[in-house]
């Protein structure tokens, strides 16, 4: 398995992990992000201009994860902060060291860019991501909220 970042040639290897990061999360009508959302969000990912960035799995020349972080200033320190804010693993490959691997290759990428601090959040009921992240970094008991 290699970790990399994306190139446009995997624009259809990567939107069925997209999709079933979604569905993972169970994230259905309005909030699934429309095509039109995907399509600039991919746009971005390939943009060297932007902070925004996506990397996959892939194993024998299929993919079989992906995350997407992005850096942004903070208020609590000088230089930007990243944020995991996307990972998925295909079903078929969880608890074969993915998902850790994917992590640590955003870590990997927030110190080369001279951040040290690389957080995440995920849904309560995630146990099985859950039991992941308490290996690898520190819960620090926030609660999100989200004001539409």
């Amino acid at each position: 398995m290699i970790v990399r970042p994306v190139v446009a040639a995997d624009l259809d290897a990567w939107r069925p992990l997209w999709d079933g990061y979604n569905a993972f999360y169970e994230l259905g009508g309005d909030t699934v992000p429309p095509d039109e959302v995907t399509a600039v969000t991919w746009q971005r990912f390939l943009d060297p201009a932007e902070p925004m960035f996506a990397l996959v799995a892939e194993d024998d020349g299929r993919l079989i994860g992906l995350v997407h972080y992005l850096f942004h200033r903070s208020t609590t320190s000088i230089e930007p902060v990243c944020y995991l804010r996307d990972l998925f693993t295909l079903p078929s490959e969880r608890g074969k060291g993915v998902g850790r691997a994917l992590i640590q290759a955003v870590g990997d990428a927030a110190r080369t860019e001279g951040v040290t601090n690389v957080y995440w959040q995920t849904h309560e009921t995630n146990t099985a991501g859950r039991r992941l992240y308490d290996t690898v970094a520190t819960n620090e008991g926030f609660i999100v909220y989200t004001l539409n």
